[in-house]
């Protein structure tokens, strides 16, 4: 029988590249929050499963288009703007 973390390794190895990144994140940030018990159960939390509207979709569209193009606003830049 295999051990939760020989199948966490068996599926790491079978990502490509790009999927890597996206699990690395995740690990990073599961491991970051070791101790935060809300942090932990919002990065574990299910996938949504209601169907992604026509109005959702075109909102992400449109913030992936501004994300590519640069069009963003810094964390830091924001907080000055809210003064916080």
């Amino acid at each position: 029988m295999m051990t939760t973390k020989e199948r966490v390794h068996q599926l790491v190895d079978g990502l490509p590249e790009q999927q890597l990144r996206d699990a690395q994140s995740i690990l990073e940030a599961l491991h970051a929050h070791n101790d935060d018990l809300l942090a932990r159960k919002l990065l574990t939390a299910p996938i949504d499963s209601e169907p992604e509207t026509d109005v959702e979709r075109d909102a992400v569209a449109e913030a992936r288009i501004a994300l590519a193009s640069g069009d963003v606003v810094r964390d830091e830049d924001l907080d000055r703007e809210l003064g916080w």
